[in-house]
C-alpha cells in the first residue's frame, strides 16, 4: 500500500510520515528534549528557587546556546515556576523610639486564680450592612467571661 493512501486513511500529512519514518526524533526535537531534561535537573538542584534568567545563565555556563525566552517557555511547558519563600514579618514588635505600653503582667501569664488577670481581643467583621466589632474578655485561665454593658 502506498504511504500516501495510508496517510490519507489515518488523517495525517505526508510530511508527518517522512518526519517520523526513521523512528527517531529529528535533531531539533532531540535537542529540545535534552534541554528540557537539563532545565528540570537544574531547577531541582536549586530547590525551585531560580527562574528562567538564572537557569539560562547556568545553561550558558554549561555550554548551551539558548535564549532566556526559550528557557522560560520550556519551564512553562513543564510547570516549573520559581517560588521564593516569604519572609515572616513580626507584627507585634514596636519599632525603636516608639511608645510602649507598660507591662503590668511582667510577662507572667499564669494566673494565681480565677478573676485575677484578664486579657481582651477585638475583631472587626465586615458584613454587607457595614462593619461589626466583636470584643471579648478572657480570663488568664482560658475561661470566657460574659460582660454586660449597660
Amino acid at each position: 500500500m502506498p504511504h500516501a493512501v495510508s496517510c490519507r486513511a489515518l488523517g495525517v500529512s505526508q510530511s508527518w510520515f517522512y518526519r517520523w519514518k526513521d523512528g527517531r526524533l529529528p535533531p531539533r526535537d532531540a535537542r529540545r528534549d535534552r534541554l528540557k531534561a537539563e532545565i528540570a535537573w537544574l531547577f531541582n538542584q536549586r530547590e525551585g528557587k531560580d527562574g528562567s534568567p538564572r537557569i539560562t545563565a547556568a545553561l550558558r555556563e554549561a555550554g548551551w546556546r539558548v535564549s532566556e525566552n526559550t528557557v522560560a517557555g520550556l519551564m512553562r511547558e513543564q510547570g516549573l515556576a520559581a517560588r521564593r519563600k516569604k519572609k515572616r514579618t513580626a507584627t507585634t514588635r514596636p519599632g525603636k523610639r516608639q511608645w510602649r505600653a507598660e507591662d503590668l503582667v511582667k510577662r507572667k501569664f499564669a494566673a494565681d486564680g480565677i478573676n485575677r488577670r484578664w486579657y481582651g481581643d477585638g475583631t472587626e467583621i465586615v458584613t454587607g450592612e457595614g462593619k461589626l466589632y466583636l470584643d471579648s474578655m478572657l480570663d488568664m485561665d482560658r475561661r470566657v467571661r460574659a460582660r454586660r454593658s449597660s
